[in-house]
């Protein structure tokens, strides 16, 4: 993947170890996949013996980046960026290290300088040091000039609040480095420019491509929406699926920058996925690097002994957890099983898995029906507490995707 920088930055990288930063912008209390990218480049970065500054926008969270966006944010409360700000600390601390010698990882909130900040006084000692010519110029300013929603004074205002970060992180912990995606190039510039004239200083930036998919789709976007690094949000089950049905062209670049394996294992995964496409096994080392990373080895485990379960002929001996982690998205219903049982055909209709008893019938006589991936014949079967799941689970299923998890109440 090609990089930008400013003239220099691979000197100053040789030179001595340096400080560096990455914003992150704390719109919801979780990173997404879109995220790691910049992450990883955080990581990389303390990896290489160099200092790395997490910035979580407290401050710049109520206002909104404009790049790369076409309307403007709905701005969140105070407690609202308060508590993005909190969840994102959380899932940093897994890539970076904070207690390595000479080079301790660091996060700030940016809200600690710009909250305190005076109008008249930012306007003086700041503003001034940037024309309104050379803010138009800046692409993601003149994107929004030219769209239908334009831009709020709010947001114009983002690129000399980042660039005032720039500023107060070189005076605080000798930065000089701010790292980010292609779309901050201008922001990140105008932090640059701003160090070398109020202290006489050179600062550097350095800014990847933003990450598409072979098929020119932004990275991270699926049908679902976004892949999420909270569990919560988005499972670990489901997070390992994400990575495992990567795409063959895009797996060995993906490799490159989401994991940490030495080029010689990526060399050989590459080598697999061009001589056996079919076994997926760069996906699966992807699956499984990031998936570690994010979530832990154990999950990992569960993941995979999960998958087996979705493909598994018969659920009957699964665990329940496990069902339960593989079918999160699918809907359920709880309710009680009589003593004596019920219809199979009444419980499919009850779900509404079909609209009635008589379609119900229909399907299960055309073989359209399963119970736990198990196809039923019998529309008189009736299904008792013997037939769940560790005595709490059983899933129906109609046709090849429609299903529906039935949690039994004792």
């Amino acid at each position: 993947m090609l990089s930008d920088s400013t003239e220099g930055v691979r000197e100053a990288f040789l030179a001595a170890p340096m400080t560096g930063y990455i914003g992150f912008d704390p719109t919801a209390s979780s990173l997404h996949v879109g995220s790691l990218l910049t992450v990883m480049g955080l990581a990389r970065l303390q990896r290489f013996g160099h200092r790395p500054i997490a910035i979580v926008g407290g401050g710049t969270g109520m206002i909104g980046d404009p790049s790369g966006k076409s309307q403007e944010r709905v701005l969140l409360s105070s407690a609202e960026v308060d508590a993005n700000v909190a969840g994102i600390r959380t899932q940093l601390e897994k890539f970076l290290d904070f207690d390595a010698p000479g080079n301790p990882a660091l996060i700030v909130n940016n809200a600690d300088w710009l909250g305190s900040i005076d109008v008249l006084s930012f306007l003086r000692d700041i503003g001034k040091h940037f024309t309104v010519n050379y803010m138009l110029q800046k692409e993601s300013v003149a994107r929004r000039l030219e769209s239908e929603e334009g831009i709020s004074y709010t947001e114009f205002s983002y690129l000399v609040l980042q660039a005032y970060d720039f500023l107060q992180l070189f005076d605080r912990y000798q930065c000089t480095l701010q790292m980010g995606g292609s779309d901050q190039w201008g922001n990140i510039t105008a932090g640059i420019e701003l160090v070398r004239k109020l202290r006489g200083q050179k600062a550097h930036g350095l800014v990847w491509p933003l990450m598409t998919t072979a098929s020119g789709v932004k990275f991270g976007k699926t049908e679902a929406g976004a892949v999420w690094l909270d569990p919560v949000r988005t499972s670990p089950f489901h997070f390992y699926q994400f990575w495992l049905n990567t795409d063959d062209r895009d797996a060995v670049r993906y490799l490159k920058c989401f994991t940490f394996l030495s080029r010689g294992a990526i060399d050989d995964l590459a080598r697999a996925t061009s001589e056996t496409p079919e076994a997926r096994e760069a996906q699966r080392a992807l699956a499984r690097e990031v998936t570690s990373l994010v979530h832990g080895s154990d999950q990992v485990t569960r993941a995979e002994r999960a998958a087996a379960v979705l493909f598994s002929d018969n659920l009957t001996s699964a665990a329940v957890d496990d069902v339960l982690m593989v079918l999160a998205d699918a809907p359920s219903t709880q309710m009680s099983i009589p003593d004596g049982g019920m219809s199979l055909v009444e419980l499919l209709a009850t779900v509404k898995l079909a609209s009635s008893r008589s379609e119900a019938t229909r399907l299960v006589k055309s073989g359209g029906v399963y119970v736990n991936n198990v196809r039923a014949h019998d529309e008189k079967a009736r299904l008792t507490i013997a037939d769940a799941i560790g005595g709490e689970v059983i899933v129906l299923r109609k046709g090849r995707k429609d299903q529906h998890v039935v949690k039994v109440q004792r």
